[in-house]
């Protein structure tokens, strides 16, 4: 006779559970749709359509993430009268769809627990993505597409929506550089564990020698944020350059100089963006993520001047953060972490959860620290 017993493994997970809502605080989520919604519903409110996207972009995001908290919660209550089903019947098709289950929730709430740990102040953000090649050569420029590609495959896993901002292609394979952003809910404290350099070792498919090659990636994450507007910038200190917006090989997509280019002259910050139709708006997204790096350049000078008159100064990200192997031992190792997959087609296809997750637990362990 079949005898499933999983209350044991559910009874941890409904704990888990409990954790998670407390900390995320459920009826404060409900308050705010509730306030969101009635803000949504004014009849004046696209007169000022960038409050109009805030609100509504708000309001997604939260009912989001009720939605998501509120149904592992119906999934944990299906899964006990599942396996009572299974029991009762005797049914070993059951038995089976039970544990599938439980293994899938397991796996979300682990998940849904990691972003419990996120409390930084930006971490509840969108985040804007940036992959520079490095050195390298042919090698770089298609390890960066290679990440692009890891990451776009990774949001859409997620169901996360992506925007590409700006694409450089590389005149032999890849790309120099690129930026999209992540507008999800705690986009940026997620994915901000893959910011440092990657680094990629195979036999490159471009030598004729057959020989190993290094290569090597750049990735950098920042905060999709409103308030960066505050930043003031005086036109005296940007350059503007404007150039026409091309595909690989340099095959012109448009016939216009829509394309723009802003140089922060004090800095050197450097922001391409090319991905809408007009010069005027790729001109307004450039200057948003400009003011962002400017915003978090700040932050950052502030917070080390901190550290320096405290006496503590250390550095929080290694030069180094992942190695790629594609040759021998097939192996993705994160260097920080120690995590590590044996599966690199699958990493590169957007399987990063466990990589992110161990990232975010050495986080917060370093801020504990």
């Amino acid at each position: 006779m079949l005898e499933l017993d999983l209350s044991a493994d559910i009874q941890a997970l409904r704990l888990t559970y409990g954790d998670i809502r407390e900390v995320i605080d459920v009826d404060t989520l409900r308050s705010d749709i509730a306030r969101l919604s009635e803000e949504a519903g004014a009849p004046d409110l696209w007169d000022d359509t960038e409050r109009a996207q805030k609100v509504t972009s708000a309001l997604s995001h939260r009912q989001s993430a009720l939605a998501r908290v509120e149904g592992i919660g119906s999934r944990l209550d299906d899964l006990e009268v599942l396996v009572g089903l299974a029991n009762e019947m005797g049914d070993e098709e059951s038995a089976v769809e039970a544990r599938v289950e439980l293994n899938a929730l397991t796996e979300i709430i682990n998940q849904l627990e990691v972003q419990t740990l996120m409390d930084g102040e930006y971490d509840e953000r969108s985040a804007i993505i940036t992959i520079r090649s490095g050195a390298g050569g042919d090698d770089a420029t298609d390890f960066a597409e290679m990440l692009m590609r890891m990451y776009l495959r990774w949001a859409e896993r997620h169901k996360y929506p992506v925007k590409v901002l700006d694409t450089s292609y590389a005149e032999g394979a890849g790309i120099k550089s690129a930026t999209f952003e992540i507008d999800a809910p705690y986009a940026f404290g997620t994915v901000s564990v893959e910011a440092g350099t990657h680094r990629l070792a195979r036999i490159s498919p471009f030598g004729s020698a057959d020989k190993r090659q290094t290569s090597f990636a750049a990735v950098e994450v920042i905060p999709l944020m409103e308030e960066a507007t505050e930043v003031d910038i005086p036109e005296s200190d940007i350059r503007v350059d404007v150039f026409r917006s091309s595909g690989p090989g340099g095959q012109s997509v448009n016939t216009t100089d829509s394309a723009v280019r802003l140089t922060h002259l004090p800095t050197g910050i450097v922001v391409s963006m090319q991905n809408e139709k007009s010069q005027i708006q790729n001109r307004a997204a450039a200057m948003r993520v400009l003011q962002t790096r400017l915003l978090l350049l700040q932050k950052e000078e502030e917070a080390a001047k901190k550290k320096e008159l405290a006496g503590n100064i250390t550095a929080s990200w290694g030069d180094q953060m992942r190695s790629y192997f594609l040759y021998g031992q097939q192996l993705v190792k994160d260097l920080r972490t120690g995590h590590e997959s044996g599966n690199p087609a699958a990493v590169f296809d957007g399987d990063l959860d466990g990589f992110i997750s161990a990232g975010i637990r050495w986080r917060k362990r370093k801020d504990e620290d």
